[in-house]
């Protein structure tokens, strides 16, 4: 007859037949994806913390429960956005203190280029901020980029420098609360709010010297 195969030839596919084999590779996929018995609803795997996320996971379990944390850090968060707030109380200052003006002045000055340093690490490093289902989001950032916290550097260099320019320590109570504020909100890591700090206190201690041989120069 025309168009008989030869005996031991295979058999051409058919479209019901890549259809029935798509399907049960698709099914083979999907069964290696969940866990639990046959028939059973698909349970999702969830990964374990690693420290930093377990430590995080604590913070919030000890503290976000407590009345007035949470809007607290929020508040925080809104009050440190862009270092907005601590430029702000350096503005005060240079309205009200005649006497130590060049010094808000420079707090001023610190803040910001605290924060801007803050950024730029963060675009270089581009580590993510923390995304464990175990962890609570409980604000808005402006990126998805995570170390150093911008948050914790621009408060430890306004710190210093409002310290340097009020003469008192009492500024530094300044950096824990937003430290602790920033994990509260489930947006940083503690090793972000950490280096954070360490670079606002190295950006307030370098633009302390600037502005002593500027005023050196001029006396």
């Amino acid at each position: 007859m025309t168009g008989a195969l030869p005996i031991g030839a295979p058999m051409p596919e058919t479209d019901e037949t890549q259809a029935a084999e798509t399907q049960a590779a698709e099914t083979q996929a999907t069964e290696t994806q969940t866990v639990g018995a046959p028939g059973a609803e698909a349970v999702e795997v969830i990964e374990a913390p690693n420290p930093e996320e377990m430590a995080l996971i604590l913070v919030q379990a000890g503290l976000s429960g407590r009345p007035g944390v949470l809007p607290a850090a929020r508040a925080l968060s809104h009050f440190g956005e862009h270092a907005l707030g601590w430029m702000g109380i350096g503005a005060v200052g240079v309205l009200v203190s005649r006497r130590h003006r060049r010094d808000w002045l420079a707090m001023i000055a610190g803040t910001f280029a605290a924060h801007a340093a803050a950024v730029v690490i963060k675009r270089i490093v581009r580590r993510q901020r923390p995304s464990h289902p175990a962890i609570a989001v409980n604000v808005g950032t402006p990126s998805q980029l995570s170390f150093p916290s911008a948050h914790a550097t621009s408060t430890a260099a306004a710190a210093a420098l409002m310290a340097r320019a009020t003469g008192s320590r009492l500024p530094w109570l300044l950096v824990p609360p937003m430290a602790l504020s920033r994990m509260v909100a489930g947006v940083h890591y503690p090793s972000d709010v950490v280096a954070g700090a360490l670079v606002g206190t190295a950006v307030a201690a370098t633009t302390a010297r600037v502005a002593d041989r500027l005023a050196g120069d001029e006396a």
